[in-house]
This record gives structure tokens, C-alpha cells and sequence, in this order.
């Protein structure tokens, strides 16, 4: 069986798996979602009780038969508190507004409870984080790792309890289903090719005069001009022109991914430079603009972008 077909095949597994495993996101836990599980401290318990009602029939010592009975009703107590704890919890996720590769993807978790909660654990993707709902409400930020650019899914998040005494733990899984889209990591060039602030005269420039009106600077009143005239003028000083440029794929050296991280460098510097600009990618145009929602087109548009097949080599 060819790799790729064994590989699907295990992917639609795991997807039935979870979901007949899963539970929605920002609805009660059921019980039906709920699955115990003993840890080794509840098999060490559960092992001792066994043993303590073997000594008690070979002795017949009835407090070996009152201990092995005490530390049996203590343990369902405990299992019972256990699975209450997590029982009826409500998980709502919160995507962080921006990702750049190489970084990590703080996720919001909000949990609330119809009563106070004690030591749930979530855990996702390798990242665990600890959250305690003292009031019925509580929140918490898993660090997911974002090694790449992309459309990542989310992993699946486990959320668990083994309060109040470790004997069992008390997990259920819950399918998020969004998608985490992860910017470029930006990477600035080596020589100054482009610059951070805007082009032409300077800040402060003098430009001319104009009649002055209330509410003007002292600083910026021409008395010069007033002691000859006897006009009370004011200084105009020129802002800076922004630059209107475009960003090309092909003017940019390296290999793919290199592009795409001095793309995303030059997008964040000439947002910061308030320039207009445009961003042009192999099918793909976005016409110039400025301000945030140019900068997140074109974050995105770079996070998306999916390289061309390089050219095959001459004579294979």
C-alpha cells in the first residue's frame, strides 16, 4: 500500500475517532464526553485496599477490614468529586489577532462553570496551561508553537482534572475546528533599500506664511513680518510626501520563503512610515492602500501565498 494512501487512511481514523470522542466548543461538558481514568497513585489506592482485605480474612483483624473499607469509601468519594469537577464546564477559545513564524500563538481559553471549579489542566499541542474557576469564570493562554507560515488547523484541546486527591483523572476532548493563519517571519535586508520614514522635504520644512488665527503657536507667528507689516502672519512648515511604491515578488532575491519574510519586513515598515502601497505576488495583485486594513490584506495575501514549482532542471 503506497504511503500517501496508508497516511489518508489513518487521518480519517483519527477524525472519526475524535469524532465520536469530542465535545463542542462553548457548551456544557456532558457526562457522555466525560472518560475516567485511574492514575498510578489511584492503583497504588486500589491495590492497598486489596491487600488490606486479604490480611483481614488471613487474620481476621477487624481493623485491617475498618481501613481497607474506609480508604474504599474515601476513593468513590474522591472519583465522584473528581468527575463533578469537570462536569457541565463551558470552553471558549479566542484566536490571537496576529502570528508571525517563529513566534508563539498565545490562545485565550475563557472556561466557566455553573460553580466554582478547582486545578483543571488544558492541554493542546504540547502547550498545557492551568486554570481555577473561583468564581465560576475563569481564563488562561496556551503558547502554541508556530514554527511556519500558513493556514495551520488547530490541534485538538484535552481539558482534565485529577482534583481533589490524584486517584483518577477526569479528561474530555473538544475539536475546535478554527484555523490559525501565521504571517511570514519578517526578515530585513542587509542593505538599506528602503527607508522608514517618508521621502522628499523634511519635517519642518518652511513653506510660506498665512494669515494667522486664534489658536496659533506663538512660536509659529512671524513677528519679523508683523514689526515691518504690521500683519500678524503665521509659519506653515511642509509635511513629508508618502511614498507610492509596490512590493514585487520578483524584484526580491532568494528562495521562496525568504521573499515572503522580506515582503512581510517591508509591508510592516512602510505601514509604520505611513506609505501607500501595493503588493504584487506571482497571480495574485493587491492594488495600493494604506492604513491597517492594507497591512492586513497584505499580511494575509503573504501567509496564503503558496510558491510556484521551481523549474525543472535542463536535461532530466
Amino acid at each position: 500500500m503506497p504511503a500517501w494512501v496508508a497516511s489518508s487512511w489513518r487521518e480519517r481514523l483519527r477524525r472519526r475517532w475524535l469524532g465520536r470522542l469530542t465535545a463542542p466548543l462553548e457548551a456544557p461538558l456532558p457526562q457522555s464526553r466525560l472518560f475516567l481514568l485511574p492514575t498510578r497513585f489511584g492503583l497504588g489506592w486500589a491495590g492497598l485496599v486489596v491487600v488490606l482485605v486479604l490480611f483481614g480474612i488471613n487474620y481476621q483483624n477487624s481493623l485491617a477490614y475498618a481501613l481497607a473499607f474506609w480508604l474504599f469509601a474515601l476513593g468513590v468519594v474522591t472519583l465522584l468529586r473528581t468527575w463533578r469537577n469537570l462536569l457541565g464546564v463551558r470552553v471558549a477559545l479566542r484566536l490571537p489577532q496576529e502570528v508571525f513564524a517563529g513566534n508563539e500563538a498565545r490562545l485565550g481559553v475563557t472556561l466557566e462553570g455553573t460553580r466554582p471549579r478547582t486545578a483543571l489542566t488544558l492541554r493542546a499541542g504540547g502547550a498545557s496551561a492551568r486554570a481555577d474557576l473561583p468564581e465560576g469564570r475563569g481564563e488562561t493562554t496556551l503558547a502554541l508553537s508556530a514554527p511556519s507560515r500558513g493556514v495551520q488547523p488547530l490541534p485538538p484541546l484535552r481539558i482534565e482534572s485529577r482534583w481533589p486527591l490524584g486517584l483518577v483523572r477526569v479528561m474530555a476532548w473538544l475539536e475546535p475546528g478554527g484555523q490559525l493563519l501565521v504571517y511570514p517571519r519578517p526578515l530585513d535586508e542587509d542593505e538599506p533599500m528602503h527607508r522608514r520614514a517618508g521621502a522628499g522635504l523634511e519635517a519642518g520644512d518652511f513653506a510660506g506664511l498665512r494669515r494667522a488665527v486664534p489658536g496659533d503657536s506663538p512660536a509659529r507667528l512671524a513677528w519679523k513680518q508683523w514689526s515691518r507689516t504690521g500683519v500678524l502672519a503665521a509659519k506653515v512648515f511642509s509635511v513629508p510626501p508618502r511614498q507610492q511604491l509596490w512590493l514585487d515578488y520578483d524584484a526580491c532575491q532568494g528562495e521562496a520563503e525568504r521573499r515572503l519574510s522580506v515582503l512581510c519586513a517591508r509591508v510592516l515598515a512602510h505601514h509604520l512610515a505611513g506609505d501607500r502601497y501595493g503588493l504584487r505576488l506571482p497571480g495574485l495583485t493587491l492594488a495600493q492602500g494604506e492604513g491597517a486594513r492594507q497591512r492586513r490584506l497584505a499580511l494575509e495575501a503573504l501567509a496564503r501565498f503558496a510558491p510556484p514549482p521551481a523549474n525543472p532542471v535542463e536535461g532530466t
